[in-house]
């Protein structure tokens, strides 16, 4: 199993690409649309499906077009299926930034349910891990996670944002993310990657 980040967007965000000899997923294209296809490209693997770990607009900017011009599905939690046709929802119709307003994304095809899938082949569970938002959720795969917004490398998402809770997200990072391996990966959406032990023994907000 493969995975490539690539920096979208205004503020940086992660956007992954997961992969193995039969298949590839998109994860939070947040924008650049041309940079993700070029980079599949190298792939040379066919994307199977568009995964959301939540739908902030810098996580779904490049989703309609990368959507379209693969003919893939979109997956996002049910909590959040209605942000991504709802500028204000998504947070991309607040002026945060002078070139994205109002991102308007079609309902995605299919709703998270906190079980297993295998996706042409590729094979991860999805896990709720809210706080930074109600419907954010996290994928575990064989030896990492991509954990979107809810825990960086030395921090956690910000939980001051509309239904973000920070007990909520504490809560979620230790009962999810950190009974994983230590040794496992960590993916977050913005920043570089850690692993579990590294924040277990480091992140200050779980070492105070």
């Amino acid at each position: 199993m493969h995975i490539e980040r690539l920096k979208t967007g205004p503020i940086e965000e992660n956007c992954y690409l997961v992969y193995n000899d039969e298949a590839l997923l998109i994860i939070d294209p947040g924008e650049d649309a041309d940079l993700i296809r070029q980079q599949i490209a190298k792939t040379t693997q066919q994307p199977v499906a568009i995964l959301l770990t939540h739908a902030h607009y810098d996580h779904i900017g490049a989703v309609e077009e990368l959507r379209h011009f693969y003919d893939i599905p979109v997956y996002v939690s049910p909590l959040e299926q209605s942000w991504l046709g709802d500028p204000i929802l998504n947070l991309s119709g607040l002026g945060r930034h002078d070139d994205i307003n109002n991102i308007i994304v079609a309902p995605a095809e299919y709703e998270f349910e906190m079980k297993e899938y295998t996706l042409g082949d590729i094979h991860f569970r999805v896990v709720p891990t809210p706080g930074h938002s109600i419907g954010s959720v996290s994928f575990i795969f064989d030896d990492f996670v991509v954990s979107g917004d809810a825990l960086f490398r030395g921090s956690i998402g910000r939980t001051d944002l509309y239904t973000g809770n920070l007990e909520q997200l504490l809560d979620s990072i230790k009962t999810q993310l950190f009974i994983l391996p230590n040794e496992f990966a960590v993916y977050p959406g913005h920043g570089d990657a850690t692993t579990i032990e590294h924040e277990k023994q480091t992140n200050p907000f779980f070492n105070a």
